[in-house]
């Protein structure tokens, strides 16, 4: 940013863009023009994928909350972002990364995070129904299941109506994009030319 002080972009991919905004939201000041978040799960995980079985061969997402709710568990970085719609008050309280950038949670940095995340003059939002890996899929565009497991759009979630981050008034601002796209595997999103000439190309002026 310093050698770029006329701005600069960020893309940040799957965990990446939890990371990238993580990122955006600690840092004062900074000069990030647009921040393309492509198959990220923005409002969490709670699905038991075949990656997930991978590297954790013994947990059911009905349960996999008695793990990732521990100190144990959050230092795996999926425990950092597993959103169990059921156990809302373990993920509030043990969630070490989720619930503190969503402002979800009272601390000392809350109003410097909603500052740092409205100089964004772009929220790109990519995702689609056949990523097979972020679950639910619309996590990438900030929707998220209820305890009844019935999804929950972004502009009815909680963090946007009461504007917690500021993802709401950045919406209203006419900053925030959602692109969806069918037939794109998680593991494809960064490869895929269309995606990158729709979607990310129009944003890296």
């Amino acid at each position: 940013m310093k050698e770029n002080p006329d701005g600069v972009n960020l893309i940040g991919y799957s965990q990446g863009g939890l990371v990238g905004r993580g990122l955006i939201m600690s840092l004062d000041n900074h000069n990030i023009h647009s921040f393309i978040s492509l198959s990220s799960p923005q409002m969490g995980q709670f699905g038991d994928s075949a990656l997930f079985h991978k590297f954790f061969p013994k947990l059911i997402k009905e349960y996999a909350y008695k793990f990732f709710y521990t100190v144990k568990g959050q230092m795996f970085s999926v425990g950092n972002y597993w959103n169990d719609p059921h156990h809302q008050g373990l993920y509030l309280n043990m969630s070490a990364f989720l619930p503190f950038v969503n402002n979800q949670i009272s601390h000392r940095r809350n109003n410097d995070f909603k500052r740092n995340f409205l100089r964004l003059k772009n929220l790109v939002l990519i995702g689609g129904p056949d990523d097979g890996v972020v679950d639910p899929w619309q996590s990438s565009h900030f929707g998220f299941i209820d305890n009844y497991e019935q999804l929950v759009p972004m502009n009815q979630q909680q963090i946007y109506q009461y504007d917690t981050f500021g993802l709401k008034s950045l919406e209203k601002l006419g900053r925030v994009h959602v692109k969806i796209m069918a037939n794109v595997n998680h593991f494809e999103w960064h490869k895929n030319h269309t995606v990158f000439d729709k979607f990310i190309l129009p944003f890296l002026n």
